[in-house]
C-alpha cells in the first residue's frame, strides 16, 4: 500500500456531522486489524511465553499490549509525519527481520540441547519481555495503522478500531501461547510471516515503484497459517 497516497488525518472536530455515516466502517477497521495481526499475535505469544510461567505470561501480555495501544494512538495522531518519515519504516522492517533471524538462531541452539524444547531454559527478564512486546507491536503498527488510516481519516473512528483490535489481539495472543505448545510448525510459520512484513516494509523503501497487492500479502500469510496448523505434537505417554 502506497503510504504517500494515504489521506491525511483531519482535526478532531472536522466532519463531525459525518460520523454517523462513517460508523458502519468500524467493523471494517476491526476486521482489518484482526486479519493483519495474525502474524503479530504469534510473535507476541512467542515473546511472552519466554517467561516460562503462565501467570507471568498473562501479566506480560496485559502490560505489553496496554503500552502498545498508547504507541498505536501516538502513531495515529502523528500519522502524516510518521508515514513520511522513512527511517521509522526502515527501523520497523529491520526489527522484524531481526526477530525472525533471532528465532532461527534460537531454534538452531535449542535443537542441540538434549530436550530440544522450544522454550528457553531460563525465563527472560519480565521488564525486557514487556518492552519487547510493545516494540514488536509498534513495528507491526507501522503497516497496520497505515492501512487503517487509508480507510478513514476520522480520528475517533480509527482510534476506536485500533482499541478494539488491540483488545482482540490480547485474547488471540493468549490463545496462540497455548497453540504454540500444540502445533510444531506454528511458531516458525508466524516468524516467516514476521519476516514477510519486514521485507515488505524495507523493499517498498528501496524500490519505491514496487507495490505488491494487499491480497498477495494476505494470501501468503493465510497459507503460512494453514501450514503452521498442519502438524500437531504427539502427546506424551502420561497425557494419553
Amino acid at each position: 500500500m502506497d503510504s504517500a497516497a494515504l489521506p491525511s488525518l483531519t482535526p478532531f472536530l472536522d466532519g463531525v456531522d459525518r460520523w454517523a455515516e462513517l460508523l458502519p466502517l468500524l467493523p471494517v477497521l476491526v476486521a482489518l486489524e484482526l486479519v493483519l495481526s495474525a502474524d503479530n499475535a504469534i510473535a507476541l505469544a512467542a515473546v511472552a511465553r519466554k517467561q516460562n510461567d503462565p501467570a507471568q505470561e498473562k501479566k506480560a501480555l496485559d502490560y505489553g499490549i496496554a503500552i502498545a495501544f498508547f504507541l498505536r494512538v501516538a502513531l495515529i495522531l502523528l500519522a502524516q509525519w510518521v508515514l513520511a518519515f522513512k527511517p521509522l519504516q526502515l527501523l520497523a522492517g529491520v526489527y522484524l527481520l531481526w526477530l525472525f533471524l533471532s528465532h532461527i538462531w534460537f531454534k538452531a541452539s535449542s535443537s542441540e540441547t538434549p530436550s530440544g524444547s522450544s522454550r528457553p531454559a531460563s525465563p527472560i527478564s519480565f521488564t525486557k519481555t514487556i518492552v519487547a512486546l510493545a516494540l514488536t507491536d509498534l513495528a507491526f503498527s507501522v503497516d497496520s495503522v497505515a492501512a487503517a488510516v487509508a480507510i478513514s481519516d476520522q480520528l475517533i473512528l480509527v482510534i476506536t478500531g485500533a482499541f478494539i483490535g488491540v483488545v482482540a489481539l490480547r485474547f488471540t495472543s493468549g490463545l496462540f501461547i497455548r497453540w504454540l505448545d500444540i502445533y510444531t510448525r506454528l511458531e516458525t510459520a508466524g516468524y516467516l510471516a514476521v519476516a514477510l512484513v519486514g521485507v515488505k516494509l524495507i523493499s517498498t523503501l528501496i524500490f519505491s515503484d514496487l507495490q505488491l497487492p494487499e491480497w498477495w500479502t494476505l494470501l501468503t500469510v493465510a497459507l503460512l497459517m494453514i501450514w503452521g496448523f498442519s502438524e500437531r505434537k504427539e502427546p506424551l505417554a502420561h497425557e494419553v
